[in-house]
């Protein structure tokens, strides 16, 4: 049976896994890595960059460099009116209002971008494991909701894999961390990555692991603290020099990496200093930034963050039924909990002066994946996982109220019927509008699509009976089946949240990054073509000059007449020519080289 590989998306970096010899191991990327960042460009040759080629040309390019996609996976555009403020690249609305992105005179959408970003984290498999992979897990936060888990099964397809499991990341980081250890335990799973914070409480031992309940936040995470700090030492700045840097893309480019960095020197130090020279010119020459920031400073600009952060811990904890003492271990999931002030919340909230972080954070998520993925694969039995729904889900009844079918932290998979009529009389149509949230007023709660029953045998209100079916799978993928129980008549649906991309348009994006791929191989051969002629062109000159004196006047003569045509070739860019005196100078001077 062919591999299974699990892999974490990331909001900033991308990790996959495998499970071979009796264990998970990463897989690493062309480099050598074992993250890889989650950031697509298109450069000047309108070449479809991915990886750590995207990130190294992002500060020179950075309207056409896409990262932190998966904030925007699944999401509306009047949604995401913070989140596109503090990116450089235009993020625009496209069919019903679901956010696109413009990048290289195209628009993309963000599973699009996430989808070029898994595929080469599928390349990078092939190449490790030896053979072609077509299946993976994928993991998404768990606090994820119906239309971001259907947009990131959209984006493995598009990479072209057949997406055998989407699983929450923290309770693939309780795979990871639990399937070798004895005895029965609770755990709190904090997972706080660069763009998503993620809460689960879990009951763990014998193979099993039974989700207890999900908390979380999808809008928070160590960008958002990035921010924070672009602002103050972008506002100081300001104040100096009158200068606003983040009007300047490659400015706050530049800024944007350094706040990063800062942030993570802030973890083992009690200030560091941000130093930007050349950060911009005005008509009073260069400029230079150079601000000293402390992790006072840094905690203070960042309290609110924390503070919801702690709302969240508690949340998790009464959903959960649990007091802190119930908790065994805490396991510390995701780069940003490498923050003191987040480990010092941790350790508050849930009563422990221990945090577990056995695992490497950046890693245990995909190798939690990958576990599943030898289960999948039939390698690794005798584990059993019980999820729970994230979001609580209903229809609109009368009145303009939400009826919840089926409560946040439901064990899944699940099948919940209830039976409705109709609100007037004669009616011979009903529509059945799917709600996502825990208002009791529909309209505050998100619509994941609607559908009308027809055919209703006419009759007063109230005594048709139409039974509504709400069936979740293991991914937390809703189906919705509604049927007139006097008739017969039913109609079903899966619910795709609006943004899902029907099975034409899905084959139309596969053949499109297909056809991209094949154009980028094309650019890239043409481009090592012109260096190996430009190559070619300069040892064939140097050798001329050392051995001149062997060879006859005509045919050096000839040379370096092939010489000279080569190098219009080359600035010609014409592969077909720079090919074609490429043989010609060989045949010529094979001899020659040969005796020299």
């Amino acid at each position: 049976m062919s591999k299974v590989i699990g892999i974490d998306l990331g909001t900033t970096n991308s990790v996959a896994a495998v499970y071979d010899d009796g264990g998970a191991r990463i897989i690493p990327n062309a480099m050598g890595k074992h993250t890889t960042p989650s950031i697509m460009a298109i450069d000047e040759r309108g070449m479809i960059l991915v990886g750590p080629a995207a990130r190294n040309q992002q500060v020179t390019n950075p309207d056409n460099t896409i990262y932190s996609v998966k904030r925007f996976m699944g999401r509306r555009h009047h949604e995401v009116a913070s989140e596109e403020k503090i990116v450089p690249y235009a993020v625009v609305g496209g069919p019903n209002d679901y956010v696109q992105i413009k990048v290289g005179g195209k628009r993309f959408s963000p599973q699009e971008i996430a989808g070029l970003i898994l595929h080469e984290i599928k390349c990078n498999a092939e190449a490790f494991i030896g053979e072609p992979v077509d299946r993976a897990v994928i993991t998404v936060p768990a606090y994820f909701n119906d239309a971001q888990r259907q947009a990131t099964i959209d984006a493995g397809t598009i990479a072209g894999l057949h997406v055998e499991r989407i699983i929450n990341e923290p309770t693939a980081a309780a795979l990871a961390y639990g399937v070798e250890r004895k005895g029965n335990r609770r755990l709190v799973v904090f997972d706080f990555g660069g763009g998503t914070f993620d809460l689960s409480a879990l009951e763990v031992g014998g193979g099993n692991f039974r989700v207890l309940a999900v908390h979380g936040d999808t809008h928070l995470g160590g960008d958002d603290f990035d921010q924070r700090i672009i602002d103050i030492v972008a506002e100081d700045f300001r104040r100096k020099f009158r200068i606003e840097l983040r009007e300047n893309p490659m400015a706050l480019q530049r800024l944007k990496e350094a706040a990063e960095l800062a942030k993570c020197e802030l973890s083992d130090r009690d200030e560091t200093r941000i130093s930007l020279p050349y950060v911009c010119v005005d008509g009073g020459g260069p400029k230079h930034l150079d601000y000293t920031l402390t992790r006072d400073t840094f905690e203070g600009i960042c309290k609110d963050l924390f503070n919801s952060m702690k709302r969240a811990c508690e949340t998790l904890l009464a959903e959960a039924k649990l007091l802190p003492n119930q908790v065994s271990d805490v396991v510390m999931v995701g780069g940003s909990t490498r923050i003191p002030m987040v480990q010092k919340i941790a350790c508050e909230i849930f009563k422990t002066t221990s945090l577990d972080k056995s695992i490497n954070p950046d890693e245990v998520v995909a190798l939690g994946a990958a576990t599943l993925g030898g289960v999948l694969q039939g390698d690794l039995h005798n584990i059993h996982l019980m999820d729970v729904l994230s979001h609580s889900l209903g229809v609109e009844s009368a009145g303009g109220r939400m009826k919840t079918l089926v409560r946040k932290n439901t064990p899944i998979p699940i099948v919940i019927k209830e039976v409705f009529s109709t609100p007037s009389d004669n009616q011979t149509s009903v529509p059945i509008n799917v709600l996502e949230g825990e208002s009791e007023t529909a309209t505050e709660n998100r619509p994941l699509g609607i559908f009308q029953l027809t055919g209703i045998r006419r009759a007063p209100r109230g005594v048709p009976r139409i039974e509504v079916e709400f069936s979740i799978d293991t991914d937390g993928v809703l189906t919705v089946n509604a049927t007139d129980l006097a008739t017969g008549k039913s109609q079903n649906v899966v619910i795709t949240g609006g943004c899902g991309l029907d099975d034409a348009e899905l084959e139309r994006v596969k053949q499109t990054t297909r056809m991209q791929e094949e154009q980028n191989e094309q650019r890239q051969t043409a481009v090592n073509l012109r260096n190996h002629a430009e190559g070619v062109r300069a040892d064939m000159n140097e050798w001329l000059r050392h051995n001149a004196r062997l060879i006859p006047n005509r045919s050096i003569a000839k040379i370096e007449s092939l010489l000279q045509k080569l190098e219009k070739k080359i600035v010609k860019n014409d592969t077909a020519g720079m090919r074609t005196a490429l043989r010609k100078l060989d045949e010529v001077s094979h001899e020659y080289r040969k005796a020299g």
